[in-house]
């Protein structure tokens, strides 16, 4: 008996630190989504599926904030994976300075997200950012947009500020992939008169699926939970162009009303959870077929 509780010993105080700050407060959480929680009350009285019906409800802007959540995080998922590939494809190939690159590549994850607002916003200052004025220096006036404030771009243009945020680090899970993969079966396929579209194919795309599904898995926890760049460029604006789940969270603590917000994070952990289940046996089935 004491030898089979010996191991336990060793995670006993890591595991009553998990329960403590993790499963505790998150069940609490999920408690008091069903309360009528907030600042203006010393009293918590339950009041059942209230807060849920009141984010999805039509009159609410909650859930433009739940579709801005999940279309935020498909097209970073793509956009970062392909991008992630294609860097790492290039960077895995016999270039010059191939160290070099890679930290240049990289780099960018590794900056602070205050950093990196201050920076696009400049970039994408209506009237002297990089991006404007670029256009109106080779005559493309006509294409400056007003990239943070119309309702039209606003969206796209924090996409684009995460992608370039997050392909680095993409990048560096999936040449690790690749490294991995033994250079006979492409010696092989060389043989056989394969081309390049074809080991990309049959041998790449397959052997890489194990780092693929991680990086999925990572870029689907990172993006429903997207908070920071949202805040930083737009705070959710123009109007509720940008709003998304942690904004409208932010948005409601900030009033006092505390139990939607946890309603809000209650909706988002189901979801989470739900496509979370769905990616892993997805990608694990591509990965044994």
């Amino acid at each position: 008996m004491t030898r089979r509780m010996y191991p336990f010993y060793f995670i006993a105080i890591a595991l009553a630190f998990y329960v403590v700050f993790t499963v505790v407060p998150s069940l609490m959480g999920i408690y008091l989504s069903f309360t009528d929680w907030n600042s203006y009350v010393k009293t918590i009285r339950f009041i059942g599926l209230d807060n849920y019906s009141t984010i999805f409800s039509s009159d609410e802007n909650y859930m433009h904030g739940i579709r801005n959540t999940v279309v935020f995080t498909v097209a970073t998922i793509v956009l970062k994976t392909i991008i992630g590939l294609l860097l790492a494809l290039m960077v895995n190939k016999g270039i010059r300075l191939k160290s070099f690159h890679r930290v240049i590549l990289f780099m960018p994850s590794v900056i602070p997200m205050l950093v990196v607002g201050i920076i696009f916003k400049s970039i994408y200052d209506p009237q002297y950012g990089l991006i404007n004025e670029t256009l109106r220096a080779v005559g493309l006036s006509s294409w400056t947009q007003h990239w943070l404030t119309d309702i039209q771009w606003a969206f796209k243009s924090v996409i684009a500020v995460d992608v370039w945020k997050g392909a680095g680090y993409i990048m560096v899970i999936l040449l690790a992939g690749l490294q991995a993969i033994s250079h006979s079966y492409y010696e092989a396929a060389d043989i056989d008169g394969a081309g390049v579209w074809k080991k990309l194919r049959y041998i790449t795309l397959p052997l890489l699926m194990p780092s693929l599904t991680v990086t999925t898995v990572l870029n689907l926890l990172y993006g429903l939970k997207i908070f920071d760049t949202v805040y930083v460029l737009t705070n959710g604006g123009p109007g509720y162009a940008t709003d998304v789940v942690y904004t409208q969270v932010f948005s409601q603590f900030s009033l006092g009303s505390y139990g939607v917000g946890t309603a809000l994070i209650t909706v988002l952990f189901v979801i989470m959870t739900i496509l979370g289940f769905f990616a892993i046996k997805l990608m694990s089935r591509e990965e044994q077929g």
